[in-house]
């Protein structure tokens, strides 16, 4: 149906990993020449002591958000899944017709429970950081 698309999309996406990759390496050799002309003007005699390794307090609830989101995207295909077969006999119609109710349904579960499971991650998020305070 859409085969017209293929070879531009993937002649672009070619083009745009070389350019990346091209561009990740100049990143580099920048980054590297900052480093030797700064490490001519500064001693290490100023920084005697003073260097740490940061501490991160802050944790990161992206793994929890992600959780979240795959078990309500779970639950709402299976949800979508026994409203098809309970419903399945009071869909008449011709087959297109049944196509139709049946991708709505579950595109609609899938959406409606994966947007609980992320609204119940930002809780927990913010549950946890009133407990930190």
């Amino acid at each position: 149906m859409m085969e017209f698309i293929t070879i531009p999309l993937v002649v672009g996406i070619c083009v745009a990993g070389v350019y990346g990759l091209f561009d990740l390496f100049v990143r580099k050799k920048e980054r590297l020449a900052i480093i030797e002309k700064m490490s001519e003007k500064i001693s290490s005699i100023a920084f005697d002591g003073k260097l740490t390794l940061p501490s991160f307090n802050r944790f990161s609830f992206s793994a929890l958000k992600i959780g979240f989101l795959m078990a309500g995207i779970g639950l709402g295909l299976l949800v979508a899944f026994f409203l098809n077969i309970a419903f399945a006999d009071l869909i008449k119609g011709n087959d297109w017709h049944q196509r139709e109710v049946t991708s709505v349904l579950y595109g609609a579960s899938v959406l409606l429970f994966g947007g609980i499971g992320l609204l119940v991650a930002f809780i927990i998020e913010i549950k946890i950081n009133k407990d930190k305070k």
